[in-house]
């Protein structure tokens, strides 16, 4: 009688279990239904860096360099500013196509700093006039960069948008004076 019981109990226990698994699928399936999502709906979220950058303008040693004017179509993803690692000020951007392009400040060796943040562009010895200023163009297989070497400080702007991105986003590159002075309308210097 003992084992009779025990293989109905089994019969039973594997049947409450493929119930509880069927009961558990629907109610997900019903959930899932009404839970709105939106396959369009871009999972890169924008961050506001005013405040990140009038507080790395009063910080910084040099004039610290960040877009004004671009359309709305541009991005900002990411921001950040490390004073023990040459005092580095960082903004990301998805250009209008979704190609990455950052703004890069530092006040550490431009030659390891410019391979570090281009992800290893090299320089091609060539520069090109952006907004009345000589950058240096840097190319690379992942990022390519226009550079500014400035008196105590390096400008960078890369990314993987073509260099068109680049020349937009350095165009658009405004300063302030150390001390959190009120912004010019004079390209990074």
């Amino acid at each position: 009688m003992d084992a009779v019981a025990e293989s109905k109990r089994g019969k039973q226990t594997a049947r409450n279990m493929f119930l509880s698994t069927m009961v558990t699928a629907a109610c997900a399936g019903v959930i899932y239904m009404f839970v709105p999502h939106d396959e369009n709906l871009d999972p890169v979220k924008a961050v506001d860096f005013t405040v990140e950058l009038a507080t790395v303008r009063i910080a910084a040693p040099y004039p610290v360099a960040a877009p004004e004017g671009l359309p709305e179509k541009w991005k900002p993803t990411s921001v950040s500013y490390d004073a023990p690692a040459g005092k580095a000020w960082h903004i990301g951007f998805l250009d209008p196509d979704g190609k990455y392009v950052a703004v890069e400040q530092s006040t550490a060796a431009a030659r390891t700093y410019v391979a570090q943040v281009s992800q290893k562009a090299k320089n091609t010895g060539t520069t090109a006039k952006v907004a009345g200023r000589e950058w240096q163009v840097w190319e690379g297989e992942k990022y390519d960069a226009l550079v500014l070497p400035e008196k105590g400080h390096t400008t960078v702007v890369t990314g993987s948008a073509p260099r068109e991105r680049l020349v937009e986003m350095a165009e658009a590159l405004r300063t302030e004076p150390v001390g959190g002075a009120v912004p010019s309308a004079s390209p990074a210097s």
